[in-house]
């Protein structure tokens, strides 16, 4: 079963931070469908598990953003 996830990342500003935080969030295990729309902020992604806010959390800042 597959789990939809949503986010608010803060600081985005171009097409290249969206890509930065779509390579990051790609790989956290078992997500997939990964979509960041620099213009609103929003991380939506799909999962074949829960993942935790604390790996998305982390795979954003290792992009150089914060969830809101």
């Amino acid at each position: 079963m597959a789990h939809e996830n949503s986010y608010t990342v803060t600081g985005m500003t171009c097409g290249h931070c969206a890509a930065s935080v779509t390579e990051e969030v790609e790989e956290i295990a078992g997500v997939r469908d990964v979509t960041v729309d620099h213009e609103s902020g929003s991380l939506t992604f799909a999962s074949d598990e829960p993942v935790s806010r604390e790996a998305v959390e982390a795979a954003v800042t290792e992009a150089g953003y914060q969830l809101a």
